[in-house]
């Protein structure tokens, strides 16, 4: 499941990812797994579309590279 980088080096989503998930990322801008370290956990979860399931791969995505969602603010 880990993010694979793309030819300019930057990482991309997860596969696997639900479409109704790559949807409502896509519609919130978010095109790369780094982005997402800029955002919380409880943001992203409220995006329409976007389940429990999508949530706990991105977590384990970004730990993967060392890096986790934005702190709660």
């Amino acid at each position: 499941m880990a993010s694979e980088r793309n030819g300019s080096g930057e990482l991309e989503l997860p596969a696997g990812l639900g479409k109704p998930a790559q949807r409502a990322l896509a519609a919130a801008g978010y095109t790369r797994l780094d982005q997402l370290a800029e955002v919380s956990e409880a943001d992203l979860a409220r995006l329409h579309g976007m389940g429990p399931k999508a949530v706990a791969r991105l977590r384990q995505a970004l730990a993967d590279h060392g890096l986790t969602f934005a702190a709660e603010s």
